[in-house]
């Protein structure tokens, strides 16, 4: 398969470095880069031992496989230009987490196939992510016709790569967010509210972090109900009072409801672990503006 990159950013960098370096040559050969920063094509070119291309029609010509690793507003740009050339039998990818491989939208109609792979995995530097794609898990969904080609690609590197349903991307990729933007919004956010019981911002943060190190620990060990420690488990309905109580004292109206909307999460899962536990009382709790305690 013969692989060109349209697009020369750090997943583009990263992917075309990765595969050449983990994929037999009979398998995958990396032909060049083309981007509209020519600066950039030549980098990626320089970084990879490939060819720069100074024009979509040529890269096209030498690939079978092209894949579009460009910001995800760019995607329908550059498939606008590349539908009215001659694709025929032509892979045509992108790597976007959120859209799907209908960006290319009649692909089919000029008879190539479209595609979208996306690495689950955080690719933040040009020259140094591509290490990082080792343990990645791969997404893949799109026309049937060379699929599994595709993903023979990855399995041989060693990765894992999961075909998801093309109708379910966006809902796979906010999945993604939650499991790591989030988190940091998250992170910070309790960082916040003990800066506000007088503990400066570093030192909170040196606090905080083996919190949530031994909680991914935990996550990773365990099953995710035998990992749920804390006031939601016990089904402590008095601490829970006192923090909701908490956030009214300071107007915390929006980290209120950050609390209150996950807390109801985890006694659903409080429940799985302790089904002869009865939280009922805890519900009626986040459900009510009153959190009156009486001990």
């Amino acid at each position: 398969m013969k692989i060109g990159f349209i697009g020369a950013g750090k997943v583009g960098f990263s992917l075309g470095k990765y595969l050449q370096n983990n994929c037999s040559q009979n398998d995958v050969e990396i032909v060049g880069y083309f981007s509209k920063s020519l600066k950039s094509a030549k980098s990626a070119a320089d970084f990879t031992s490939t060819k720069l291309y100074i024009n979509l029609e040529n890269i096209l010509k030498d690939s079978d496989t092209l894949f579009l690793t460009v910001p995800d507003g760019s995607i329908s740009q550059i498939w606008d230009y590349m539908r009215n050339l001659d694709i025929r039998n032509k892979n045509i990818c992108h790597c976007s987490g959120s859209i799907s491989s209908t960006a290319f939208f009649d692909a089919q109609n000029k008879g190539a196939y479209a595609y979208s792979i996306h690495p689950l995995c955080a690719i933040n530097d040009r020259y140094e992510a591509y290490k990082n794609l080792a343990n990645a898990v791969f997404t893949i969904e799109g026309n049937s016709e060379y699929l599994d080609s595709l993903m023979q690609i990855f399995q041989k590197c060693g990765n894992d790569i999961i075909k998801i349903d093309t109708q379910k991307k966006a809902l796979y990729h906010a999945s993604a967010v939650m499991a790591s933007n989030l988190v940091t919004a998250l992170f910070a956010t309790s960082i916040d509210l003990l800066n506000r019981c007088g503990v400066d911002k570093k030192m909170a943060k040196n606090i905080l972090l083996p919190l949530l190190q031994g909680n991914v620990a935990n996550l990773a060990t365990f099953d995710i109900k035998d990992a749920l420690t804390g006031p939601v488990e016990r089904n402590d309905v008095v601490t829970i009072k006192k923090h909701l109580n908490a956030f009214n004292q300071e107007n915390l109206n929006q980290e209120k409801e950050i609390y209150k909307l996950l807390s109801q999460k985890l006694i659903e899962i409080a429940q799985s672990k302790n089904s002869l536990k009865d939280y009922s009382e805890m519900k009626e709790v986040f459900d009510s503006e009153k959190y009156s305690i009486n001990i």
